[in-house]
């Protein structure tokens, strides 16, 4: 018995040590985004241009068509904003979690992280570290920027519901970016399969339309999209009467595809990176 503290005493220090190396990602990773300014303000500028187009695009748009929230009608820019910044949140961190795995391969450093003692769950958080940081980010200044700008009717008080419903469906996107980095890994390319699922997901979502427009069968299915759940649940935040309760609703309903996403996405990374130490072939890109 007087053994054990002695036995757990190691491992303790090794987890406090692992994440002790995460800062160094990130600060690495926001280092590396910072030198490359012009791409990271065009990226800004698009997604405002974006938004200006959909506010005219609005304008053609009947404003009865369009379902409304808490008996509250609304605009099209309104009703298409959030669609906006969830469904660019969810292109970018699919891309950005596979390309960090790719990057590594691409500048030489992945294999020598995984000759270094480090763990390989350090380094799968390490390189998507920044992403799961300046993402969520990215999308809530977006919506309280074209709010100011376009004179949007968000409800400030539904934003703590709607980050609720945003955090359960991070590890979604997380666990299809990590399945996507161990395709990445086995087949060196994945710019194909994220542009098409980023483009699925958002078809189905209702982020630009109602789903009711669909076909029927299509619409059912659409349903069952987390990507739909997320969405119509953080209009009924910002546009609506929603409240906590129903935000932890929502969430509910998010959180099973995120673990199941999540999980199967680490498995799917764990068996790339096993066959790929078997043979060898790590460094190749």
């Amino acid at each position: 018995m007087s053994a054990q503290p002695y036995v757990e005493a190691p491992r303790r220090w090794g987890t406090l040590a692992e994440f002790a190396k995460l800062p160094a990602f990130l600060r690495r990773d926001l280092l590396t985004a910072l030198s490359y300014r012009f791409g990271f303000v065009t990226g800004w500028i698009a997604l405002g241009l974006q938004a200006v187009l959909f506010y005219f695009v609005g304008e053609l748009v009947d404003p009865g068509a369009l379902p409304s929230y808490g008996g509250h009608d609304v605009t099209y820019l309104e009703f298409a904003i959030i669609g906006i910044a969830l469904g660019g949140f969810t292109a970018l961190a699919l891309g950005r979690i596979s390309a960090g795995i790719r990057n590594e391969q691409l500048m030489g450093t992945l294999e020598s992280l995984l000759v270094t003692p480090t763990s390989p769950n350090t380094i799968q958080i390490g390189t998507v570290l920044y992403d799961l940081v300046y993402v969520p980010v990215r999308t809530a200044l977006f919506l309280v920027f074209t709010t100011l700008v376009f004179g949007l009717d968000l409800r400030a008080a539904g934003l703590p519901a709607a980050l609720l419903v945003l955090m359960a469906f991070i590890p979604f996107v997380w666990g299809l970016g990590v399945a996507n980095a161990g395709l990445v890994l086995t087949f060196r390319r994945g710019a194909g399969v994220v542009g098409f699922g980023a483009m699925i997901l958002t078809l189905l979502s209702g982020a630009y339309f109602p789903l009711d427009l669909l076909p029927g069968w299509l619409a059912t299915v659409a349903q069952y999209n987390p990507l739909a759940l997320t969405i119509d649940s953080m209009r009924e935040s910002l546009l609506g009467n929603a409240g906590t309760t129903d935000a932890l609703v929502a969430a509910a309903e998010i959180l099973p595809f995120s673990v199941v996403s999540l999980l199967g996405g680490l498995w799917i990374f764990r068996l790339a990176l096993r066959r790929e130490r078997r043979l060898g072939t790590i460094g190749l890109y």
